[in-house]
């Protein structure tokens, strides 16, 4: 009979947005179960969340290397598979280094560390002791997304030319840090790192890009902006990428876009033709050849043609699919992944498909690079790992 593999969580406690959402995602598919956790840095409020999760007091924890050290000592497929890390920036690298040490796999919300050099280092970690790492770049969950990965790839667009990729919210347009929880973390160097919006969301609208075009990165430069009065880290920003091929990519990224909710927007445009997808709008993808009349793609139908994107669609079309489900996908395929190697098989393709440490280099690459641009009045940065 097959188990379910394990999950512990770090954070996610009273008040906060995205460890909630790790739950609902890891959960939808019946193949992760959550055995264990420390939920905050507060023991009462840790408890507080491991009794409404219905844990049992002995697996909730007050400190992340009580909980490591505690389910190092259960027995095999009592204890723990890995670890979900849903806490500030600042926090991810320590935990995640020494849940690889004890024999944990982890997963991680991004941006993956707080900075590079803990990227990297995770990155020797990881390596070394075989454990495998998904980071949560939620929108390559989106089936829409890979199926725009595959046309890509196919060639449906011809030679790749020009990429716009925007990601425009909200909710920073006012000084709030001291009223919200989850934008006093993130406006702090000293727990979201060098960088604010880009490190938040301009990451996520890198990965994006990468994911579906597969370029690579040749030089870029940046200006980045903090609109907010005394604000120490950027609420908005703009990048150009210049690609090794010769395409080029326009990233937008602002959290102060007054009234907008979650704008992220993605085209694409070859020599043959062109992709435009809206993460609003995740079941929909328009394909504009340069003749003929525009296709409009629609999740799980019979436009799908990437065994990918029928692999993480999940209902008839038709029934909106959103964040959840995306999410779930990455969650899914990491699952099977390690089901897959803990039974002596080769995992499939469609299970590999999840972001990983690789992604998460590029992503904290893309914060220094674009920093060290804007620090130098948009100066063109050679993109180095």
């Amino acid at each position: 009979m097959k188990k379910k593999i394990k999950m512990g969580m770090l954070g996610g406690g009273p008040g906060s947005f995205i460890g909630p959402v790790h739950r609902m995602a890891a959960n939808l598919d019946g193949l992760i179960e959550l055995v264990c956790g420390c939920f905050s840095s507060d023991p009462a409020k840790s408890a507080q969340t491991g009794e409404e999760l219905c844990l049992t007091k002995e697996r909730v924890y007050a400190s992340y290397q009580e909980m490591i050290e505690k389910e190092s000592q259960l027995p095999e497929g009592e204890r723990m598979d890995f670890l979900a890390i849903v806490t500030p920036n600042h926090l991810h690298y320590a935990p995640a280094a020494m849940a690889m040490e004890a024999g944990f796999h982890v997963a991680l919300d991004k941006p993956v560390t707080y900075s590079l050099e803990e990227a990297k280092s995770l990155a020797e970690i990881a390596a070394r002791t075989g454990r495998r790492l998904l980071l949560t770049h939620t929108y390559s969950g989106y089936p829409l997304v890979k199926e725009a990965r595959y046309r890509v790839q196919r060639g449906d667009l011809g030679k790749v030319r020009r990429v716009f990729v925007e990601y425009p919210q909200g909710w920073l347009s006012t000084d709030c840090a001291a009223t919200n929880k989850q934008a006093s973390w993130r406006v702090d160097p000293t727990r979201s790192g060098k960088a604010g919006c880009m490190g938040d969301i301009g990451t996520h609208a890198f990965h994006l890009a990468n994911y579906i075009t597969g370029l690579e990165v040749d030089e870029m430069c940046a200006e980045l902006n903090s609109f907010v009065p005394d604000r120490l880290l950027d609420d908005d920003g703009t990048v150009m990428i210049r690609y090794k091929d010769g395409a080029r990519c326009l990233l937008s990224a602002s959290q102060v876009c007054a009234g907008v909710e979650n704008g992220l927007y993605i085209r694409i445009y070859g020599e043959k033709g062109g992709l435009e997808w809206r993460q609003d709008t995740p079941n929909t993808m328009i394909f504009r050849p340069v003749e003929g009349v525009a296709e409009i793609i629609r999740t799980a139908t019979a436009s799908i043609e990437s065994p990918t994107a029928q692999h993480n669609s999940r209902v008839p079309g038709g029934h909106p699919e959103g964040l959840i489900e995306a999410f779930a996908n990455l969650y899914r395929n990491f699952a099977l992944t390690l089901i897959a190697e803990a039974e002596g098989r080769e995992p499939s393709e469609c299970c590999l498909d999840y972001p990983s440490i690789e992604d998460g280099i590029d992503g904290m690459q893309f914060v220094d690079t674009v920093v060290s641009s804007s620090e130098q009045n948009a100066a063109w940065i050679k993109w180095e790992k």
